[in-house]
């Protein structure tokens, strides 16, 4: 009985000891760290004309808007007489958008209108229809629409008031899909995952973890790629296999890094900083210099004038020295205590990690924002 109870007690303890471990280990999904290849947006652009504004549009000094409404009027069979003309209700403009992927023919997207002259504001004005090119020439959407800017710009009595940007505006599905961008994910029987940091070790794991779920089909063609190998089984729904790999848990690595802004004195610190046995001295010298303002006094029969003379008295002042000794293989909450302990500020302990560094007593890359 008392061996029954003794083995009881031990996988007890084990048990304990491993749900410990694992509440304190960083397991994520690999959908949280990696993407699947090939799963990208597009960035759109095209040259447009916004048209009924108040006043607030470009100047007739802005030639290239001018040449572009008239050719735009031309293929309507509209001539125009610029001698004449006022531009302000007019502005030349960029439309840019974001094509994301699986988009389809006839799907809207949202775009961004901003004014290339030296009109005051877009907001109230119509864009006209305006084709959105990618980097390879082709269109992929035409945009048109209302514009808003949710900023103003008014004046009056030698005063003016603005808010937000008013030469930049929005127009939610202002856009037209009118092409789709082709997707060949898991067409010829293999998917790629890229990783959002790329990593030795976490690519392994990731690895791992795939082939303990779906046999050898995943390797880790380099840190920042783990090339999968779709089962036949999964051969006609591609998607719900990838959904199950993003699902996985997998405990990612990272270098150790402290990050740190030394304007605000924010220091960020990974739990796997560690560093060898060192001790740390923290002091301060404090220099204090005054003036006085006296008066100087001729002697007697010296036909001397009385003045004002200037009195400096310096006063230094030096704090005891705190010292702490910190052990090997020391972790990050042992060095934020320790130089909690001894009154440090964040820009002393940005200092001291500095000096730690040079040292070559501290395991990790600093890196200053």
């Amino acid at each position: 009985m008392k061996k029954i109870f003794t083995v009881l007690t031990l996988i007890l303890c084990i048990s304990l000891i491993s749900s410990t471990v694992f509440a304190e280990s960083a397991v994520t999904r690999i959908k949280d760290i990696a993407k699947v290849q090939g799963v990208r947006s597009n960035q759109l652009m095209g040259y447009g004309i916004v048209v009924g504004l108040q006043g607030t549009g470009d100047s007739d000094k802005i030639q290239h808007m001018i040449n572009s409404t008239v050719s735009m009027l031309r293929t309507y069979g509209i001539t125009v007489d610029t001698s004449n003309w006022k531009t302000n209700n007019i502005a030349a403009v960029m439309v840019t958008a974001t094509l994301p992927p699986f988009v389809r023919e006839g799907d809207t997207i949202d775009i961004t209108v901003s004014a290339m002259g030296n009109a005051k504001s877009i907001q109230g004005g119509t864009l006209i229809q305006t084709p959105l090119r990618a980097a390879n020439g082709e269109v992929y959407a035409v945009a048109q629409g209302p514009v808003s800017t949710g900023g103003f710009v008014t004046g009056g009595g030698g005063g003016s008031a603005q808010k937000n940007f008013p030469t930049v505006g929005i127009s939610p599905n202002g856009a037209i899909v009118e092409r789709t961008v082709e997707d060949d994910i898991g067409t010829k029987g293999q998917i790629s995952f890229s990783l959002a940091e790329t990593d030795f070790t976490t690519a392994s794991r990731i690895a791992n973890a795939i082939n303990s779920a779906y046999g050898g089909v995943a390797r880790a063609a380099n840190p920042g790629r783990i090339d999968v190998s779709i089962p036949p089984y999964y051969r006609t729904n591609v998607v719900e296999f990838i959904a199950n790999i993003e699902e996985l848990p997998v405990m990612p690595d990272s270098i150790a890094k402290v990050v740190y802004n030394e304007r605000t004195g924010t220091i960020v610190m990974g739990g796997n900083v560690t560093v060898d046995e060192c001790a740390i001295t923290q002091g301060g010298l404090s220099i204090k210099v005054t003036s006085n303002t006296g008066v100087s006094q001729p002697g007697p029969f010296s036909y001397g004038n009385t003045v004002t003379v200037r009195n400096n008295d310096t006063e230094v002042q030096e704090q005891a020295a705190n010292s702490i000794v910190m052990g090997p293989s020391t972790n990050v909450n042992d060095i934020i205590g320790a130089l909690n302990s001894v009154g440090a500020t964040p820009r002393d302990c940005i200092s001291i990690l500095q000096a730690l560094k040079a040292a070559g007593a501290i395991h990790a890359v600093l890196e200053i924002m």
